[in-house]
């Protein structure tokens, strides 16, 4: 895979070209950016796989530039590397598949590398819609959520379910767990056709639904596929639908 590395600090671009060269199946290609407008040109000519972009460049920023690459039937997979985290919902409304907070960390950044390289084409266009519903009501692709690393998106088929807590949802997927600043009703809202609500405070996937179970005392418990180890309660008013929608699973 190649990766082109945009920066306009050169120590900074030395560095991830550095951390690019050390993982296996990634080269950093020999010319790097120092603004969008050069993002651009090299995309371009050589035609990398992933642009490792900041965003506050001079002249074209890499917003701007991200912007510009997303629009070509062929653009490359782009993983914001930036010190700011405050443009991050930006970064996802043009197509960005990582956020990286300076200093880039290796692990991190082969985590984002992995994730860009296993996205196709038809994902990246739909990263667009991360950050914000779209006007049409269409639901997000991924959902993106701050954490050490930055930023993460989480695709929506990978979603076990959402738990709230207080002021913050968690969301649990396939590899661990999240914190949202989103009020459990608006994902209700977003992916009801994905998801069902188990209690107050609890939506699970549907098609990760495996068997509800009543305890001795009474309760009743649901078991969830890829989560041996782990039930969650739901409640009494709540059983009814949950049964009714495994009878149509």
């Amino acid at each position: 895979m190649k990766v082109l590395i945009a920066d306009d600090e050169p120590l900074a671009r030395e560095r991830l070209t550095r951390l690019v060269s050390a993982l296996p199946g990634y080269t950093a290609l020999p010319e790097t950016a120092s603004n969008g407008q050069e993002v651009l040109d090299i995309v371009a000519e050589q035609h990398p796989d992933i642009v490792l972009l900041d965003i506050r460049m001079p002249g074209m920023d890499g917003l701007q530039a991200a912007a510009k690459l997303s629009e070509m039937s062929e653009a490359p997979a782009v993983v914001f590397c930036t010190a700011h985290g405050e443009y991050a919902l930006e970064a996802f409304s043009v197509a960005a598949v990582g956020y990286l907070l300076k200093p880039v960390r290796s692990e991190d950044l082969a985590e984002a590398l992995a994730k860009a390289q296993r996205l196709n084409r038809m994902q990246l266009a739909n990263l667009g819609k991360a950050g914000v519903t779209s006007e049409s009501n269409q639901a997000r692709s991924h959902i993106s959520a701050r954490t050490r690393r930055g930023v993460e998106l989480v695709p929506i088929e990978e979603v076990l379910y959402f738990i709230a807590d207080h002021k913050y949802v968690t969301l649990r997927h396939c590899e661990g767990e999240v914190l949202l600043d989103e009020p459990l009703k608006a994902l209700e809202d977003e992916f009801g056709d994905y998801f069902v609500r188990i209690h107050r405070n609890a939506l699970v996937a549907r098609n990760r639904i495996e068997r509800l179970q009543r305890s001795a005392m009474g309760h009743f418990h649901l078991h969830l596929k890829g989560l041996p180890e782990e039930t969650l309660t739901v409640s009494r008013r709540h059983v009814p639908g949950v049964r009714k929608l495994m009878d149509q699973l």
